[in-house]
C-alpha cells in the first residue's frame, strides 16, 4: 500500500496532479484540499489510498489523514464507490460529513452530484457511529495534519472553481455564476478548496 507520497510537482490539473517520485510519474486524483497544497515545481506531499480493480491501479490523494480515512470509510457503504466518495470530500469537509451522518442531514448529502434521497438515507443509516476520527499514528507524512492549506495565486482561483465544477458535473454556465457568486469571498482567502465548497452550497440552494 501507498501511504503517503512526497516529490516534486510536475504538473497539476482540476482533479489530479503529477507528482515526480525518485524520476517517477505519479497520477494522483485529489481532493480541492489536497490541491490547493500543491504547487508546480515545488515539494509536495500528499496522504494516498491506492484502490486497486481488476482492470486499472488508481491512486487518490488527500491534505491530511483524515481525509484519506474519511474516503476510505465511506466506500464501506453500499453503492459509494472512490469516485462518490472523493465527490463528497469536495463537496463537504471531513467535519461537514460526519455532521451531515451523524444528524441525519440528508439534505446536506444529496448536494453531492450523484447522491439522491434514497441514497443519502441508506449513507446515513450504513455509516452512523463508523466516522469517528483517526487515532494519530507514527510514519504519517509530514504536514499531514495540518488544517490550512496554501491558496491559490491572486486571480487563479476562479479558473480553478469553474474547472472544479465541470469536473462534479455542473454545466459550465452553471460554475461560472457559482464562481461569480463567491467573489467577494476570493478578497478575504484564496483557498480554493474554500471557495470551491461555497460554491457549490450556493449551486445546492440555487
Amino acid at each position: 500500500m501507498i501511504a503517503f507520497l512526497t516529490g516534486r510537482v510536475a504538473a497539476r490539473g482540476v482533479a489530479s496532479a503529477v507528482i515526480d517520485v525518485g524520476g517517477v510519474g505519479m497520477t494522483v486524483q485529489c481532493t480541492p484540499s489536497a490541491l490547493s497544497r500543491l504547487h508546480v515545481g515545488e515539494t509536495g506531499t500528499v496522504a494516498t489510498s491506492l484502490v486497486v480493480r481488476e482492470d486499472s491501479l488508481a491512486l487518490f490523494g488527500f491534505a491530511d489523514e483524515d481525509e484519506k480515512y474519511l474516503f476510505e470509510r465511506l466506500q464501506t457503504a453500499s453503492g459509494v464507490g472512490p469516485r462518490l466518495a472523493l465527490a463528497m470530500l469536495s463537496v463537504h469537509s471531513p467535519s461537514g460529513l460526519r455532521h451531515a451522518v451523524s444528524t441525519e442531514d440528508t439534505a446536506a448529502l444529496t448536494r453531492v452530484p450523484g447522491i439522491g434521497k434514497k441514497g443519502a438515507q441508506r449513507i446515513v443509516l450504513e455509516l452512523q457511529g463508523k466516522l469517528d476520527a483517526p487515532v494519530p499514528t507514527d510514519g504519517a507524512p509530514p504536514g499531514a495534519g495540518a488544517t490550512a492549506s496554501a491558496g491559490a495565486p491572486d486571480g487563479a482561483w476562479r479558473g480553478q472553481v469553474v474547472s472544479g465544477l465541470v469536473n462534479l458535473g455542473w454545466s459550465a454556465k452553471d460554475a461560472e455564476a457559482a464562481a461569480s457568486a463567491v467573489a467577494s469571498e476570493a478578497e478575504e482567502t484564496d483557498d480554493v478548496a474554500a471557495l470551491l465548497r461555497s460554491a457549490l452550497r450556493r449551486l445546492s440552494r440555487a
